[in-house]
């Protein structure tokens, strides 16, 4: 290895690890040559006595437990269901490691530190509101991910979308990665089946409140799915489509809101140890309410 840069020696010495994440610790002086804290560039010779400390990323160490309040809307030895806030993260990934639900799980009953995934079977978007069911046992999970595959899980939800929805109806369009911008979903030939129901429940003067029942659970699917038909969400940052001009007090309340208009209010499912049909619902969140009530001009 004799006139090698520091980092392409690491490399053969140490080939567990990215020449990126060798080349960062340099930078953060975990590694000493001779003592010294060497640099990216630094030639070996031989002889050097190279020391390095390594820092894991946040994706290879143990979930933590955190502190984190729970809105808890039912609890028994099995199962818990949570109404979850926006803003609040379910998994732990990139940017945001800590700080999620799963983490506040982990504080509020220890025992899912053994089950993957803390016990979550499905998901709700960041910025998206309300009901998740999660398994405290391992029996559990597996009969919940069952009903979920089989569609027997029921999910509805309240989306206030743009524009004047004519009637009841339901989207079935595969969903999958968007082809160039790959942190948004879309419909794609070759994705995932992907089913919305959707039903009109109140009209405005620029958007509608609509019901949305899920078949399936894919990635962002009412946000792709409504505005693949027109529709997007008021307040959707990624979906959102081409702007439309609003009175300045309901340009002012979507703004306030500062999310996609979106919640899980009920979900429904066959309890994994007495068989019985179980159901919850959550009210609608205070931001959301607001909004609804500059669109009626309340």
């Amino acid at each position: 290895m004799a006139g090698l840069r520091l980092d392409q020696a690491l490399q053969q010495l140490l080939p567990d690890y990215s020449r990126s994440r060798l080349q960062t610790w340099i930078k953060e002086q975990r590694v000493t040559l001779d003592g010294k804290y060497a640099t990216t560039k630094q030639a070996v010779w031989g002889g050097e006595q190279v020391r390095v400390e390594p820092e894991l990323h946040p994706s290879e160490t143990p979930y933590t437990a955190e502190n984190i309040a729970l809105d808890i809307v039912y609890e028994d030895e099995v199962l818990l269901v949570v109404n979850k806030p926006a803003g609040l993260v379910v998994h732990p990934g990139s940017g945001n490691w800590q700080g999620t639900l799963l983490n506040a799980l982990l504080h509020h009953a220890p025992q899912l530190e053994g089950i993957p995934r803390a016990g979550i079977v499905h998901r709700l978007d960041k910025d998206t509101s309300g009901l998740l069911v999660v398994a405290k046992t391992l029996i559990t999970q597996t009969a919940l991910v069952r009903q979920l595959q089989a569609r027997s899980v029921k999910r509805d939800y309240l989306a206030i979308v743009q524009g004047s929805v004519l009637r009841d109806s339901k989207v079935d369009a595969p969903l999958g990665r968007h082809p160039s911008q790959r942190v948004k979903m879309a419909i794609v030939h070759d994705g995932k089946p992907a089913v919305t129901h959707y039903a009109v429940l109140e009209r405005f003067d620029y958007h509608t409140l609509i019901s949305c029942s899920l078949e399936t659970g894919r990635t962002h699917q009412i946000r792709v799915h409504m505005q693949s038909i027109g529709h997007p969400l008021a307040g959707d940052p990624v979906y959102s489509g081409r702007p439309i001009q609003l009175p300045p007090p309901l340009r002012e309340a979507i703004k306030t809101l500062g999310r996609q208009a979106l919640h899980a209010e009920r979900l429904g499912l066959v309890h994994p140890a007495s068989g019985e049909p179980m159901e919850w619902h959550a009210q609608l969140p205070a931001d959301m309410a607001a909004l609804l009530k500059v669109l009626r001009h309340e």
